[in-house]
């Protein structure tokens, strides 16, 4: 039977009633293959600065990397609700995020991602009122990495878990449809999930959020010198690819016929 088109307002209405699972994609094969398994939120994350582009963290992405691989995952055409991740530095002002997230969108986005809360309100607004549906992120923020200078787990503190409330509510009320909690403590984020209206996806927070989200390569393996601690890979993709191509080049190796 033929999926239907997911869209934001679709996957806002699923809290309380259905589970959001999510993965990232950053080219159109995964992509193609993410839909075809009935994921239905799937994120052009700017993960792939580290699992595809060879950087050391994020903050290196740049919006033009974004454009590239968001159009590239949009060829799929998916089912799935396809989210652009802003990068860093692409949305300093309400200006510029709105100009930003219009080219992720002409790129092929159907909504956008920005990390913050209360700090990037007027940006939420801008990107909103303009009709671009947004998902927030809070708790673990990859982008400030060299502020912060390592990622550690959010809201062990009362200040943590008070900031954290305050700025889930914002980008509640500022019009987002969901927000990703990333690296927040189990507690706080049941704490957050049964307060808000709108469905939160948790990666490294617990299980109690609405949703869950991953980096497909390390769910699958496709990234295996480094793997988060809280990912348990489901297949380890890299090694079977290794072996075939081992064996492949010992057939070389010995003069064995390769092709038919």
């Amino acid at each position: 039977m033929e999926r239907a088109k997911i869209t934001a307002a679709e996957l806002r209405s699923w809290k309380g009633r259905r589970r959001i699972p999510t993965l990232t994609a950053y080219d159109h094969p995964m992509t193609r293959l993410l839909d075809e398994a009935g994921i239905p939120l799937i994120l052009v994350g700017d993960s792939l600065g580290m699992v595809v582009l060879g950087y050391p963290d994020t903050t290196h992405v740049t919006l033009a990397d974004m454009e590239h691989h968001v159009a590239a995952a949009a060829r799929a055409k998916p089912c799935a609700l396809l989210v652009g991740d802003l990068p860093a530095n692409s949305y300093d002002t309400p200006e510029q995020a709105l100009v930003s997230a219009r080219r992720l969108v002409a790129a092929g986005a159907e909504a956008v991602k920005a990390e913050g809360g209360r700090g990037i309100l007027p940006q939420v607004q801008a990107i909103v009122e303009a009709g671009i549906p947004f998902l927030g992120h809070l708790g673990m923020l990859p982008q400030h990495i060299h502020e912060e200078g390592r990622y550690r787990i959010k809201g062990k503190t009362e200040p943590e878990r008070e900031a954290l409330v305050a700025d889930a509510l914002a980008l509640q009320a500022s019009g987002a449809f969901a927000v990703v909690l990333e690296l927040v403590t189990p507690p706080v984020a049941a704490e957050l999930s049964k307060r808000l209206e709108i469905p939160t996806i948790g990666i490294g927070s617990g299980p109690d959020c609405d949703g869950q989200v991953l980096v497909t390569n390390d769910l699958v393996g496709t990234f295996p010198w480094f793997t988060p601690r809280f990912v348990k890979p489901n297949f380890q993709a890299f090694a079977g690819i290794r072996d075939a191509v081992e064996a492949w080049a010992q057939e070389v190796a010995n003069g064995a016929p390769t092709t038919p």
